[in-house]
């Protein structure tokens, strides 16, 4: 029996999403910027472009159906809403004061400094989205930050929409989960938190709802995803948290009403305190968590419940029926609990900002593939017929997303092979024995410099890609163009003076992609653009099938590489999690069953190398934190076939084989132990831009092989001096044993320039050098 009915003028339409993709489906955003930071085109024209995406955007959402008011998300940012929101309550540190003008407010400009770093100064740290691909900006804050409104920009947003006829509703990153992934400023008294400016905040979010109100918005959506994550304080603590927060913004008089979302998981114990806390809407992932009890309902009369029924993390239909069950249920249990039934929402679980902007323009996936997909604008169809009641109401336990029954899906010889791993086929010898085997076979010095694996990608190699992808380029031709290419890459190398070499990845278009297009079981997109950070997108492969390597991938270009020098190259591989993590995975079987397939398939290339004389394999994995859940209780299982799966790929070399893993903005000392079981010969992190603090986290003896903690950050343009690399090393020292440690930048350098990587390069090899002179090392 369906609920539906008109809704009352102040409560939210019967579909919404809440949060939508802003980079434009031809990548409109990533390009004005671009263009920007290199000076060909000036301030103004900046503006003009990201009006013009912004009211598109606003078109887009208004054609699909969200015309009411406060129904389309206003979710654009330029750069990182976690900033966003920074700048709003003007939570500048000390070191980028310089970015505020006379009245305490920050410019476009300002923002990009913060992001980007300057000449004089690093950028904010950068690090994932809870469990998502998505990178933000972490604030940095002290005790006397001078918390004020310094920018108006989610203001200005709203009344540029009532302009274009629009009337959105402003999105912004709510107070506690701000401060909550929030850090605390260099010279902060030691003991401080964040959460101790916690009322100043709320103070400034209170005059910019005050503000809102007076442009006319209707609603404002605070989102609050840290409530579906374990935080640093238990649930009882965040409970009187919601009070001192949410609950002080709904006791404002002059607001907009408040919507509070809490996507990426359930909340658990916490939705009554959210329901109390006088808010007139809270969201409620319901594809992660669980739909809530009556009795968990207790406090709902008032409130509009809006229910994230439709995944917005995946790529796969939403099963209608099954969400229209599971929406009946939840709205009956909103009428025993005493609440209205007619007001539940159907909304996504998520921001849409985690896929592409829409199917239509994908003309090359296979149809029977693509008939079970459902990108951005798709999603919002999907909510607007399950709010409208069109969907036949089916069996609440079915299934989430529509099935996938068509050749390809399974593949029996894949399955058997899986079934017959045992325990042995993930273990190697004592790393002290592959320690000195390894030594004898490479001979490198110590404090040995590398690089993370790719280089700069120059238009030439990116045009050749286009043209052999085209047909205009024959697959001898363009060997040969890459074949240039690398020789390049290895002599400038070599005339840097660095010990292990890459031959730069010219061929590869993205570190999963490449191996989607060379492993079965994929399919990949040609506008399936997603965000990644700033102005950095990745285009996602779709993993639907059972995954085996019908020939090798790399051998040719590492073998190629080899031949042209007598130092090592390192075959470069991107791991089975990693590979799960920035592709659209299939739902129809646990992730570790299809992690193990993925393993055994990199496995067949580790071995393929090996044999043809590449005596270093990296096998990277920057997203083992990533995947990492988001409550304390789910990590052991994940962390169980995520590093099995690793093992499975790199176990079955020889000693004197070394193998290398990378893992970049992962939080590191989160996932130490992870990352010790993990068994690699050498583990590159990230240390440059959280400014070597992720070391804290390295004990020498429970960590006790190669450690690479990255000494230049490459999301920055910056070019790090030598006494400044050198100073890290000598930190990193401080932590590491000398004869493990090992020298390079935080990541690979495919999105910078030459210019600035041969002279961070010439700079880091000549800190290496300079440190290793400093006092003797003892190689491993």
């Amino acid at each position: 029996m369906s609920h539906q009915s008109t809704p009352s003028p102040a409560a939210l339409p019967s579909a919404l999403p809440i949060g939508y993709p802003r980079i434009g489906p031809d990548r409109e955003l990533k390009k004005a910027e671009e263009a920007y930071w290199a000076g060909r085109i000036d301030r103004a024209e900046l503006d003009r472009r990201t009006r013009a995406l912004r009211g598109a955007t606003r078109r887009r959402l208004a054609d699909l159906g969200l015309t009411a008011p406060a129904a389309a998300p206003e979710s654009f940012s330029l750069y990182d809403q976690v900033l966003d929101a920074a700048l709003a309550i003007g939570a500048i540190p000390d070191r980028f004061a310089a970015v505020l003008d006379a009245d305490g407010r920050v410019d476009d400009d300002g923002l990009f400094a913060l992001a980007r770093g300057t000449a004089e100064q690093p950028p904010l740290e950068m690090t994932k989205w809870f469990d998502t691909n998505y990178h933000y900006l972490v604030p940095e804050i002290g005790p006397y930050t001078d918390l004020h409104l310094a920018t108006s920009r989610v203001i200005d947003l709203f009344t540029e929409s009532l302009e274009d006829g629009a009337g959105t509703r402003p999105v912004l990153v709510g107070p506690l989960t701000l401060l909550l992934l929030a850090k605390a400023q260099d010279g902060a008294p030691e003991g401080f938190d964040p959460l101790d400016r916690l009322d100043d905040a709320v103070a400034v979010y209170v005059e910019l709802l005050s503000r809102l109100a007076a442009a006319g918005a209707p609603w404002v959506q605070l989102d609050e995803p840290a409530l579906a994550a374990d935080q640093r304080v238990d649930a009882a603590a965040l409970a009187v948290l919601l009070e001192r927060s949410i609950g002080r913004l709904a006791a404002a008089s002059d607001r907009p009403r408040l919507l509070v979302t809490t996507p990426y998981g359930g909340i658990g114990d916490l939705l009554p305190s959210l329901l109390a806390t006088g808010a007139e809407a809270v969201h409620l992932d319901l594809t992660r968590g669980e739909i809530p009890t009556a009795a968990q309902l207790a406090g709902v009369a008032g409130v509009q419940l809006v229910a994230g029924l439709v995944e917005g993390r995946s790529v796969w239909r939403t099963e209608l029926p099954t969400a229209a069950a599971r929406l009946e249920l939840l709205r009956a249990r909103v009428a025993e609990a005493g609440g209205d039934p007619a007001a539940v929402v159907a909304s996504t679980s998520v921001s849409l900002q985690h896929v592409p902007h829409t199917l239509e323009r994908e003309g090359s996936l296979p149809a029977e593939l693509a008939a079970t997909l459902a990108f951005a604008d798709e999603k919002i169809t999907e909510l607007i017929a399950l709010a409208g009641g069109e969907v036949r109401t089916g069996d609440v336990d079915g299934p989430r997303s529509v099935p996938r029954t068509f050749a390809g899906v399974r593949h029996e010889a894949v399955r058997e092979r899986a079934a017959a791993v045992t325990a042995a086929d993930a273990v190697r010898t004592d790393y002290a024995r592959r320690a000195e085997a390894q030594q004898a076979a490479l001979g490198l010095p110590a404090l040995p410099t590398t690089t993370i694996g790719s280089f700069p990608q120059v238009g030439e190699v990116r045009a050749a890609r286009a043209a052999h992808r085209r047909g205009e380029l024959d697959a001898a031709g363009y060997e040969r163009a890459m074949r240039e290419e690398i020789a390049r890459v290895i002599a400038l190398q070599e005339e840097l003076g660095l010990d292990v070499l890459v031959h730069g990845e010219p061929e590869r278009n993205d570190m999963v992609q490449y191996f989607a297009e060379n492993l079965a079981g994929f399919a990949t997109t040609e506008h399936g653009w997603v965000q990644s950070y700033g102005s950095r997108c990745t285009r996602p492969s779709i993993l639907f099938g059972d995954v085996h390597r019908p020939a090798p991938i790399t051998v040719g270009w590492a073998t190629y590489a080899q031949s042209l020098t007598p130092r090592p190259v390192k075959g470069m591989l991107t791991g089975p999690v990693t590979i799960l993590a920035w592709s659209f995975v299939r739902d129809d079987q646990p992730l570790g069953e299809t992690a193990a397939q993925v393993g055994l398939a990199l496995r067949d290339e580790v071995a393929d190398l090996e044999a043809a004389g590449i005596g270093i394999v990296q096998v990277d994995e920057p997203a083992l934190r990533e995947l990492l859940p988001l409550r304390a209780a789910d990590h052991e299982a994940y962390l169980d076939w995520s590093v099995r799966s690793f093992r499975l790929a790199t176990s079955g070399v020889r000693e004197e084989t070394q193998i290398h893993t990378h893992l970049c903005y992962s939080e590191f000392n989160v996932v130490v132990g992870a990352i010790d079981a993990l068994d690699a010969d050498v583990t590159s992190i990230e240390s440059a831009r959280s400014r070597g603090e992720i070391l804290e986290a390295v004990d020498p003896d429970a960590f006790p092989r190669g450690i690479g903690p990255g000494v230049w950050d490459i999301h920055s343009p910056r070019v790090p001096s030598a006494e400044e690399i050198a100073e890290q090393l000598r930190r990193a020292r401080g932590v590491v044993r000398a004869e493990r440690l090992w020298v390079n930048p935080d990541c690979g350098l495919k999105t910078r320039g030459y210019a600035e990587t041969e002279a961070s390069l010439r700079h880091l090899v000549a800190a290496a050098h300079a440190v290793r002179a400093e006092e003797p090392v003892v190689s491993a």
